[in-house]
């Protein structure tokens, strides 16, 4: 069953509030995203640290509901 972008979307916002996320469904089959996600919280980590939120926030359903996903982060500018 594949996974629906604004569940998505939801999943992210839930555990980072403050979060500006963007969805593109990359293939059309409801498997392949791309996000980006922008957090004042990202402020000071690594990119790697930041995708680790991301990847946390999701639960579990990368890999298995939600196949893959292309994955952008960063602070707000300004």
């Amino acid at each position: 069953m594949p996974m629906d972008a604004r569940d998505i979307e939801k999943m992210i916002k839930a555990a980072i509030p403050d979060a500006e996320v963007t969805i593109r469904d990359l293939a059309g089959d409801g498997d392949h995203y791309a996000a980006t996600v922008i957090s004042e919280s990202f402020r000071g980590k690594s990119r790697v640290q930041q995708h680790q939120i991301v990847y946390q926030s999701l639960k579990g359903q990368m890999g298995g509901v939600l196949h893959a996903l292309a994955l952008q982060t960063g602070v707000p500018e300004g």
